[in-house]
């Protein structure tokens, strides 16, 4: 309501911005992206151990992007 969102602005919180469907269908690609590389890495787990520790950070990286979209 009007009146929570002035208490929050008067008492200095975070105010963010509801998420348009842009936002959340790139919000949910970024999941599924992360999901996909963490799959990759855990298959190439034993065949390649450098491969498979590059590809879990790509998909660490994309966690913590999805981290601060949320906040």
């Amino acid at each position: 309501s009007l009146s929570a969102f002035c208490r929050r602005s008067l008492l200095e919180q975070q105010i963010t911005e509801r998420m348009n469907e842009e936002h959340i269908h790139t919000y949910k690609m970024l999941v599924k992206y992360h999901n996909n590389f963490k799959r990759i890495g855990n298959m190439y787990k034993k065949g390649n151990p450098k491969l498979s520790e590059e590809v879990i950070q790509v998909a660490e990286e994309i966690k913590k992007h999805l981290k601060t979209i949320i906040k």
